[in-house]
């Protein structure tokens, strides 16, 4: 067993945590996809991913290497923009504070009412929800990147969500590991 080297936030490197601490701390990073931290675990952490773009890249690889069907699941784990969980309560810590961060949990009836009918829209369109980084974004550009999407074609969207979910990981990494 490697030492278990301390970050400077106070927890174990990645490098050094067991398979079962490494996936309670980094199984949500892609939302709702755990097995992508157990199989970048399984494929060996070294120290080149005690840091968080070395920790992206080990997850991205895992990530890019699965099947359609395994990245279309992890895409409809994402939730809605502004959508019914929100609402409900029921999103991610993560997911709550990235859209909490954009506005989007004070919205007007009338932005809900758009966010509503995009959200509707894009889904019955391509099969997956909107994914889009929202971090550092206003609620007017989360809007236009959201109007632009709709009207992709199947193979573009899929390919801007998977860029999208692995900069959101790339994100939450960053907020709890030094780079």
């Amino acid at each position: 067993m490697p030492d278990e080297t301390v970050q400077p936030n106070g927890g174990l490197s990645p490098a050094t945590m067991t398979r079962n601490q490494f996936v309670a701390r980094f199984g949500s990073i892609f939302e709702h996809s755990p097995w992508i931290a157990e199989r970048a675990h399984d494929a060996g952490l070294g120290p080149d991913q005690d840091t968080a773009s070395g920790l992206h890249a080990a997850m991205v690889r895992v990530f890019r290497a699965a099947s359609e069907d395994a990245r279309l699941g992890v895409l409809r784990a994402h939730p809605d923009l502004a959508g019914k969980l929100a609402s409900a309560k029921r999103l991610t810590a993560e997911s709550t504070g990235e859209q909490a961060s954009a506005g989007l949990d004070a919205l007007t009836d009338d932005e809900r009412a758009r966010f509503t009918a995009l959200n509707d829209a894009y889904q019955a369109r391509f099969g997956f929800p909107f994914i889009l980084a929202v971090k550092g974004r206003s609620k007017g550009q989360i809007l236009e990147n959201f109007e632009a999407r709709v009207d992709n074609d199947r193979d573009t969207e899929f390919a801007t969500a998977c860029a999208q979910v692995e900069r959101i990981a790339g994100l939450r990494l960053a907020d709890i590991l030094p780079d």
